[in-house]
């Protein structure tokens, strides 16, 4: 077993809820195979990055995706029969990316990037109007998020076991106190050989 972990649009690995997810993981289960790429800033890119990952690492993963991270952890989820928790998930980031078209910041890394019409469409043809398999989808939302509306996602996902708080903010309050619940949903403690 092992977890990915899938950060935001214009985020990396250095967001909060990735570093509060590998600092658990480091202290509770230091030899549990974590992994938390710096995705593409190009969609398809960013996808392929990811498949690459599931299929080299041949064994069961858990998928952890915030933001836009949940939005790929859906498709990813459908495409591989595996489980995710999705934070805060982007449910239709191809309409937001638009206010984003020419060229961008990373937050996180400080690179810079264009985003063309194409990065938009590429999105969109990711898009999972339905979950097949709702029972392997745990969705984690905050009603203070700023960035998506939180009622988007529990329309999507209804069904789906969820979880929504009051207040918060699109970086998720208090994220870190869920870990040891998510680890648990996603069943991986089959693979603690410690």
């Amino acid at each position: 077993m092992a977890l990915i972990y899938l950060h935001g649009f214009n985020s990396s690995p250095a967001s909060l809820k990735a570093c509060q997810t590998a600092e658990w993981l480091s202290r509770r289960h230091p030899r549990f195979p974590f992994f938390c790429p710096r995705l593409s800033n190009e969609p398809d890119l960013a996808i392929r990055q990811l498949q690459t990952l599931i299929e080299q690492l041949d064994q069961p993963v858990g998928l952890v995706g915030s933001s836009m991270g949940g939005y790929y952890a859906t498709w990813l989820a459908e495409q591989y029969g595996v489980s995710a928790v999705l934070v805060n998930p982007a449910v239709k980031p191809y309409e937001l990316m638009l206010d984003y078209l020419g060229e961008n910041t990373n937050y996180h890394t400080g690179e810079r990037y264009v985003l063309e019409r194409r990065h938009v469409e590429a999105v969109r043809q990711l898009e999972v109007a339905t979950p097949l398999h709702r029972e392997r989808y745990w969705v984690l939302l905050q009603t203070g998020d700023e960035v998506l509306d939180y009622r988007q996602a529990e329309v999507r996902y209804t069904g789906c076991r969820m979880t929504v708080e009051p207040g918060g903010d699109h970086g998720f309050q208090h994220y870190e106190r869920h870990l040891p619940a998510i680890f648990e949903f996603l069943q991986l403690s089959s693979g603690i050989h410690e």
